[in-house]
């Protein structure tokens, strides 16, 4: 399976600015510059678009890490913080913390934690990001 996306930037670095889409329609034209992205003006940004990838697909796969162990969830809520740093003369995305709270009947706390560890590892977004993953779990 291939996804699609495409950006159109242009102008300069700080002056400049662009739109992404999605080959799905999820974005179309989206906004972002360089305001959005290192001065915390209102919009979007890519590692703002890599969080809610990353978010989505731990909660994919720790779903279905559980479907495989005999649990369904009631719920899982995933939230991804990245963090760009200045890094080698440059910048780079060093980490994502995963915040997760669950619902999930009849599991115990052992489990629970097997099943996020395994999802957190083995989720295809964790897998390509070259940072440190680090990850809060809760059992609600």
């Amino acid at each position: 399976m291939k996804q699609k996306a495409s950006a159109v930037w242009q102008g300069s670095l700080k002056e400049g600015a662009g739109t992404m889409s999605t080959g799905s329609g999820a974005l179309v034209n989206k906004p972002y510059s360089f305001k959005t992205r290192f001065e915390g003006e209102q919009g979007t940004n890519p590692e703002e678009l890599i969080g809610a990838a990353h978010a989505g697909c731990f909660s994919m796969a720790f779903s279905m890490i559980l479907g495989m162990a005999g649990f369904t969830p009631d719920k899982i809520e995933t939230t991804a913080t990245v963090t760009l740093e200045q890094k080698d003369g440059g910048f780079a995305v060093t980490a994502s913390h995963l915040e997760v709270t669950a619902s999930i009947p009849g599991i115990d706390q052992a489990a629970f934690e097997k099943a996020a560890d395994d999802a957190k590892a083995g989720c295809p977004i964790s897998k390509l990001l070259n940072a440190t993953i680090t990850m809060d779990a809760r059992l609600a």
